[in-house]
């Protein structure tokens, strides 16, 4: 196991087998989103050895992530707020299409700035304590981290206005319904149940959650002629891999488990 416990660190990594832990480490400011802090995510998810399969994003504190730091907002200009948003999409590209998927734990304030962090993975776990809105039109602003379009696709374009226009908070049950979450635990038990996901997604054969992540966006963008092509080349180049064939013949001869409810 290695871990980094420098104080000074805004974003704390820890390694453990083939699992990598990520954390927000600002909880005296809610864990909100500086520069310095995306700019250390970016490198952190850049840096993890070839041997992890999964990464789990978390929040030090109550709070998962309160947003973006307002106070870098005060003196920019027009130009630098458009190269401020592009970093946060290269930080937040290495999470939606790095090398393995991400798991983000969430509790306390999932707002702004945090849900478009929150968005950018590929399955979200929320304790009971969360909740979620997208104050900007509140704070005169617009989304600036892509939340217009990640939110959106997972929420739609009119929920997403609701929210904006109107402050609307939603707590952790609404979001589940809404698609903001895929599983709500009680207080304290979200990263219980990370690591108890992260654990089944490490098992899977990295060519096929290599496809997952980066494929379904890409289909779901195309029309379906194209999309269902995608998808053909992509089932034979995922099928053809020695260890899908393992996997295949395992089930074939009875020495994997079936689906079964739960």
């Amino acid at each position: 196991m290695t871990q980094n416990t420098n104080p000074e660190i805004l974003v704390k990594v820890q390694v453990e087998d083939d699992i990598a832990t990520l954390t927000l480490n600002r909880p005296e400011k809610r864990n909100a989103l500086s520069l310095r802090v995306v700019e250390q995510l970016r490198q952190a998810f850049e840096n993890l050895p070839d041997t992890v399969r999964v990464a789990i994003l978390a929040g030090e504190g109550v709070h998962f992530c309160a947003g973006l730091d307002l106070s870098e907002l005060s003196e920019t200009t027009t130009a630098e707020g458009v190269q401020h948003s592009f970093k946060w999409y290269e930080a937040f590209s290495k999470i939606q299409f790095g090398r393995f998927p991400v798991i983000c734990v969430m509790q306390g304030a999932v707002v702004g700035g945090g849900l478009e962090l929150a968005s950018a993975a590929h399955v979200r776990v929320a304790d009971d304590t969360t909740y979620f809105g997208l104050p900007e039109g509140q704070r005169g602003i617009f989304l600036g981290g892509g939340g217009s379009v990640r939110v959106s696709k997972l929420i739609g374009f009119s929920r997403v206005t609701e929210m904006m226009l109107t402050g609307h908070v939603l707590d952790a049950k609404e979001g589940l319904a809404i698609n903001l979450t895929h599983y709500v635990t009680p207080q304290g038990q979200a990263m219980e149940k990370a690591r108890e996901l992260a654990r089944k997604i490490a098992g899977n054969a990295p060519l096929s959650n290599f496809a997952i992540m980066n494929a379904l966006p890409l289909i779901a963008e195309q029309p379906m002629s194209h999309g269902l092509f995608t998808e053909a080349l992509m089932a034979s180049i995922t099928q053809g891999a020695p260890e899908a064939k393992e996997r295949v013949n395992a089930f074939l001869e009875k020495r994997a488990a079936k689906v079964s409810l739960g």
